[in-house]
């Protein structure tokens, strides 16, 4: 019997979002704690900067835009560490300057044109390369290797950095390493969901968590239960209906976050 995921590209589409899926919330659970939630979006401007150039070199996109990201991330940190208001300041001006780079090299690049930016911009079922997987599926290992060396000392600065400081962690660099993650799970998304959504994947699950749970561990483990069923849901409805694939992940995480809105105080009543 054939089913949606007989196809390979359907097979390499789907390791890609089960990447995402489980990676990417356990990263926006950090960004909500700090409210840093519209971060992993000005990362996805800077790694359309990477994608654009890549297509102008002829270079592999995803090690291009994961270059990019992760040094626009230590710039923005660099900054921040001297003064919060010139930190934001230069976040605002990395972001619009990382979406007119995009364009702009993607303009200047032979063969290449609006429509192959799309992809990168709104995710593609068909064109995740098995050298893509590969990729991806390295640098969700590594994500996930940090997170469990460095899990404790990024939680506690979430939490507290003043008093992160006093314990002795070096709150600067902790910051540092959290933004660098998530401009790398901003490229494990972007062949999937999409630079311009991916941003989404990481905070939308954990929202919808924290209305059924109030814990930071409840948070990300509802939120990679979250994740992993928008990642496949959208997956699966985007092949249905013909669509890029990152608008119906996003839509699949924003309807599982209204229904745990609604059942949420419901939950929090019965247990009160």
């Amino acid at each position: 019997m054939t089913t949606i995921f007989s196809y390979d590209f359907m097979q390499r589409a789907l390791v890609a979002a089960v990447i995402i899926g489980f990676v990417a919330p356990l990263i926006g659970v950090f960004l909500v704690q700090r409210r840093l939630t519209l971060l992993g979006d000005g990362m996805g401007h800077v790694a359309l900067t990477g994608v654009g150039l890549s297509f102008l070199l002829g270079t592999a996109a995803i090690p291009t835009a994961l270059v990019l990201a992760v040094i626009g991330a230590i710039v923005i940190e660099v900054i921040r560490a001297r003064s919060r208001t010139a930190g934001d300041l230069a976040l605002a001006l990395v972001f619009y300057g990382g979406i007119a780079g995009g364009v702009f090299f993607t303009s200047l690049s032979s063969g290449r044109s609006s429509t192959a930016l799309n992809q990168y911009l709104f995710g593609s079922l068909s064109t995740v390369s098995s050298s893509d997987v590969i990729a991806l599926a390295v640098a969700g290992v590594l994500v996930l290797i940090t997170l469990a060396i460095f899990g404790r000392e990024l939680f506690a600065v979430s939490l507290d950095p003043d008093t992160a400081h006093t314990q002795g962690i070096a709150t600067t660099r902790i910051s540092t390493l959290l933004t660098v993650l998530a401009a790398v799970t901003v490229v494990i998304g972007m062949r999937t969901v999409g630079l311009l959504l991916v941003s989404a994947i990481m905070i939308v699950p954990v929202a919808a968590s924290q209305q059924l749970v109030r814990s930071f561990r409840g948070s990300a483990i509802g939120g990679v239960a979250v994740g992993l069923v928008a990642a496949v849901g959208g997956l699966i409805g985007s092949f249905q209906l013909d669509v890029p694939p990152g608008p119906m992940i996003v839509f699949v995480a924003l309807g599982v976050f209204l229904v745990a809105a609604v059942v949420g105080p419901l939950v929090r009543r019965q247990n009160a």
